[in-house]
């Protein structure tokens, strides 16, 4: 298998699970009452925290589960949970408050939770970094992977830093209405990341 390959592949498998076009709508409507630089801070943010995270667990994934007795299906039965608890805010107009300008903590907790994880460093996204790195058998195989984590990442970066001019050309009305799919799109994320996470279980 050569290492063009490896990258291509992991490069697309990353891109198709963190599915950062689907992701907008959550995006803007998390942010959709921040300026447009805590916004940009805000893409910043969540795309270093998924990248941390990831790359965390890319290395010692497979002991930290171990060493904390957690399966991949806990981690989506919980992932879930939170995305629900996001959803039914996106829903009930929780977000549409706007932060107080001398209160960037709202920019950081929204980049940390939900955009950072489980959104973006989700499990779909956290297996595939440690199958990519277990698969790979040399250093070149290591780096190609980390390098492959790090295009992917960028990739996120730059969809949600320029979500600002899908928010210009909808205009208010239009994210409100965005806003309250992208709950009811981000329920069924939840409630579909918590059934696979119960299959798991039963077929253990």
């Amino acid at each position: 298998m050569s290492y063009g390959y490896v990258f291509t592949s992991t490069v697309l498998t990353l891109w198709v699970i963190l599915d950062p076009p689907g992701l907008l709508p959550v995006f803007l409507g998390l942010t959709r009452r921040m300026s447009p630089r805590q916004r940009h801070v805000a893409a910043g943010r969540a795309t270093l925290v998924a990248l941390g995270v990831t790359g965390l667990f890319g290395l010692f994934g497979r002991f930290i589960l171990d060493y904390l007795h957690v399966s991949v299906e806990a981690l989506q039965i919980s992932g879930g949970l939170l995305l629900l608890l996001v959803a039914l805010q996106l829903l009930t107009g929780h977000f549409d408050e706007p932060p107080a300008e001398d209160a960037p903590e709202s920019t950081v907790n929204v980049a940390i939770v939900p955009l950072g994880t489980p959104l973006l460093a989700g499990p779909g996204v956290i297996v595939a970094i440690m199958i990519a790195v277990q698969s790979q058998e040399t250093l070149t195989g290591y780096a190609v992977v980390s390098v492959a984590l790090l295009t992917a990442m960028l990739m996120v970066f730059l969809t949600l830093r320029f979500a600002e001019v899908i928010r210009r050309v909808m205009r208010e009305g239009g994210i409100t209405l965005l806003t309250r799919i992208a709950g009811l799109l981000l329920s069924a994320i939840a409630v579909q990341m918590m059934a696979e996470g119960i299959l798991g279980f039963v077929h253990r």
